[in-house]
């Protein structure tokens, strides 16, 4: 009988640990559950920040915009420079002088030429005195906006930027 009785027991352990109890149960639905959910996307997480401008400081202002203004002087000058070369390289100032004095009909007299009243040098001091004046406008007028900025700013609450990075 002890044999027996030792072939149940050894078989009701056998079966007992082909069942899993309660706990083994829950946990086992669990893996099988997220193993069926449905997989996260490959692309990558958004992250987003929104910021609020709502004051400039005018001195930074001024003087970012006279570091451009300068900069586009000075790229207004060299521009005038390269027009004007290119313009006398292609000989427009004698053709210029030549259909002005067949106008006038004057060859025994002092002919006409028109770099006596538009040189290279009268120009290039033009460009840069209006060099000068932009560079006075444009910082006068980018501080004044950063005043009128800072006013409208105050009653509105100021530009608001929403700024997304992808990880």
């Amino acid at each position: 009988m002890s044999a027996a009785r030792q072939a149940v027991v050894d078989k009701a352990a056998a079966v007992k640990a082909a069942k899993p109890d309660k706990a083994e149960k829950a946990e086992t639905k669990a893996t099988v559950k997220a193993e069926k959910a449905p997989k996260t996307s490959t692309r990558p997480q958004t992250r987003k920040a929104r910021l609020r401008m709502s004051r400039i400081d005018p001195w930074s202002v001024m003087k970012t915009a006279f570091l451009l203004s300068i900069a586009f002087g000075i790229v207004t000058w060299v521009a005038i420079f390269i027009v004007w070369s290119a313009i006398g390289a292609a000989g427009v100032f004698e053709n210029i002088n030549n259909t002005v004095t067949e106008v006038l009909g004057t060859p025994a007299a002092e002919p006409f030429r028109i770099e006596n009243y538009i040189n290279t040098g009268k120009v290039m001091g033009f460009t840069t005195l209006l060099a000068c004046a932009d560079v006075l406008i444009i910082t006068a007028l980018a501080t004044l906006g950063s005043f009128l900025y800072n006013i409208a700013a105050t009653l509105l609450g100021g530009l608001e930027v929403t700024l997304a990075s992808e990880d």
